[in-house]
């Protein structure tokens, strides 16, 4: 009796529902971990950040303390790339990886402007509130035109690709860019751009421009070697070229000095001989000096220098010129 049979099936054990199902839990228990705030009331020295830049969440953390950073800045403190990398441990690719993060998002604007002595220098606003600007005095932008209503069953338009941006859009660069754009479909005429494609490329061609090159130049690198298909969106295939193509920047060159005045080949009214020189009247070999007895100017020959047969005012570098003689004439009667 006191045997246990091996061969009977053991009962079904019970499960404890509290541990085997965390669910089923009848009483909840507070959580141990978390953060646990221990604030105290600034009064001096701080700078108010809103939630919407704090726990952005598409910003990297590096971009997100990088712009805590600048907006605690008092104004016109440098905040470029070379200024920040020697203030942060992070190099320059990666802080400049966050400033593009940040104009991407509106937390940050660059604009490039010339001063008045031509040096051109970058402008960096700092908007603690994308979309708004602290200026009363601004005037609201004027709406733009609005776009025609696309027609049912109509494809959508794709936006043409981004196209560099010049450094300085002066309205004579900008004129000449419309006017290689506008012109293009006389290389090609396949390339036929509408007003808003010209407006929106005319920024990229002008960033060529600004790099030395001339307007027929711009002209054969967009319509040199172009596919022969059909070209459903020229401006797409300009913009791009535009985009990918974009030469460097050309190196200083200081300016050349001009080049020597060339004179006019004259005869020596001394030595008749031809030269090329400032003096109109005299060569170089010849020497100009006041006659004994005249005046400061040259004038008042004297009565030696007309006797001797020499030019008045005027002495050979060396021995004078023999003067050969006439030989007499033979008659005959």
């Amino acid at each position: 009796m006191d045997t246990q049979n091996t061969s009977v099936r053991l009962p079904a054990q019970s499960r404890n529902g509290g541990e085997n199902h965390p669910s089923r839990r009848t009483g909840a228990r507070p959580r141990s971990g978390g953060v646990i705030h221990d604030n105290a009331r600034h009064t001096a020295r701080f700078t108010v950040i809103g939630n919407h830049l704090a726990q952005h969440a598409e910003l990297s953390l590096l971009a997100i303390g990088l712009a805590v950073h600048i907006q605690s800045l008092p104004g016109g403190a440098l905040v470029d790339i070379r200024t920040l990398a020697a203030r942060f441990p992070e190099g320059k690719t990666r802080i400049a990886a966050a400033l593009r993060e940040l104009e991407t998002h509106g937390y940050l604007r660059r604009t490039r402007e010339r001063t008045d002595t031509g040096r051109v220098v970058t402008r960096t606003v700092s908007c603690n509130q994308p979309g708004r600007s602290g200026d009363p005095d601004r005037p609201p932008p004027k709406p733009g035109p609005r776009r025609p209503a696309r027609r049912e069953g109509e494809p959508t338009r794709r936006a043409l690709p981004a196209v560099p941006q010049p450094a300085y859009p002066a309205p004579d660069l900008l004129r000449s860019a419309v006017e290689v754009l506008a012109g293009l479909h006389h290389g090609d005429p396949r390339l036929v751009l509408s007003a808003a494609d010209v407006e929106h490329l005319a920024p990229g061609v002008a960033a060529w421009l600004e790099r030395d090159l001339s307007p027929s130049t711009v002209h054969r690198a967009l319509t040199a070697n172009l596919p022969p298909v059909p070209l459903h969106r020229p401006a797409a295939l300009v913009g791009h070229r535009l985009a990918a193509q974009l030469p460097p920047v050309p190196r200083f060159r200081a300016p050349e000095d001009p080049p020597a005045a060339r004179h006019p080949l004259r005869n020596c009214g001394s030595c008749d001989r031809g030269y090329r020189g400032p003096d109109p009247h005299t060569c170089n070999d010849c020497v100009t000096v006041r006659p004994p007895g005249g005046d400061a100017t040259g004038r008042g020959p004297t009565n030696s220098d007309s006797d001797s047969g020499t030019v008045p005012g005027r002495r050979w570098a060396g021995p004078p010129p023999e003067v050969p003689r006439r030989a007499p004439e033979s008659r005959s009667w």
